[in-house]
């Protein structure tokens, strides 16, 4: 299992463990450490600070007149740097749907909301592929004028996981000052996070699923529909065999190919099941 399990999950999925959306740790008072990493006293004041820009970040933010810095520049930080902080700050993990519908059950405040990342790339301001979750009363209602969120039964927010899930975009679910679990995405090319991460070889700034995707040649008619859905690059058609093969230290473990199979040929499997794929939860 995935670093997070080991440290925040006692050895089971750490985003299915309730006491990671709970009040509690939302309130409590950071340790030092982590106020100068995050720049607030508390998980609640950075979700707020966060929802707030996330969802609202103005185009003309740029042309702002920067104070000059006295400071001498400093060296970039590394990969590892930018992955560690990210860790402690705002990190995730890619979910197939069963998993996204277990989130949404433990949870009681459900909220659709624009999505920043989406501003950013294509200039839309009400993609509303976003997703608070939440446990306490706080959630994330509040924290931004109400007009921008929608306020979710499960049942429709399992509707519009389902719908996003055909269309192949990949669930991913994300931390507010690890281990506190502020959401849930819908990610493709228009992602700011799997742009950054896949699309130009980034620092990795979230964990692969728990799973891999195995395809049964018994079942498979190489029509290759699944293919399609694959935003990894970890699928291969064999025109000998006229099947297709999932490589599976390629795999993310999405899921979202199966839905484009008519055969049921495309199922889930453990990570860990997989000696190629046990340990590959980053970059290889």
């Amino acid at each position: 299992m995935c670093e997070f399990c080991q440290e925040h999950g006692e050895g089971k999925k750490w985003y299915l463990q309730m006491k990671n959306y709970s009040r509690a740790l939302l309130l409590e008072e950071l340790s030092e450490e982590k106020q100068k990493i995050v720049g607030t006293k508390t998980r609640g004041e950075w979700v707020r600070n966060f929802f707030n820009s996330f969802t609202f970040q103005k185009q003309d933010e740029k042309s702002n007149p920067q104070t000059q810095s006295t400071e001498p520049p400093q060296p970039p930080p590394t990969e590892e740097q930018i992955t560690k902080h990210s860790q402690v700050v705002h990190f995730g993990q890619v979910l197939p749907i069963e998993d996204v519908e277990a989130v949404i059950d433990m949870v009681n405040n459900i909220t659709r909301l624009p999505c920043g990342c989406r501003y950013i790339t294509t200039g839309k301001a009400d993609e509303r592929y976003c997703f608070g979750v939440s446990i306490g009363p706080l959630g994330t209602k509040g924290t931004a004028p109400d007009s921008s969120f929608e306020i979710l039964t499960k049942q429709d927010a399992k509707k519009l996981f389902h719908k996003f899930d055909k269309e192949g975009l990949m669930h991913s679910i994300w931390t507010g000052v690890s281990p506190y679990i502020i959401g849930l995405c819908n990610c493709d090319h228009d992602c700011g996070a799997y742009r950054y991460y896949i699309e130009k070889n980034g620092a990795p700034i979230f964990f692969r699923a728990e799973y891999i995707c195995q395809t049964d040649w018994n079942l498979c008619t190489g029509c290759k529909s699944c293919m399609k859905q694959c935003q990894f690059a970890a699928m291969y058609y064999s025109s000998t065999n006229t099947k297709v093969y999932i490589e599976p230290t390629k795999c993310f473990g999405c899921g979202v190919c199966r839905t484009a199979c008519k055969k049921n040929a495309i199922t889930l499997m453990p990570r860990e099941k997989n000696k190629e794929a046990a340990n590959i939860w980053l970059k290889k």
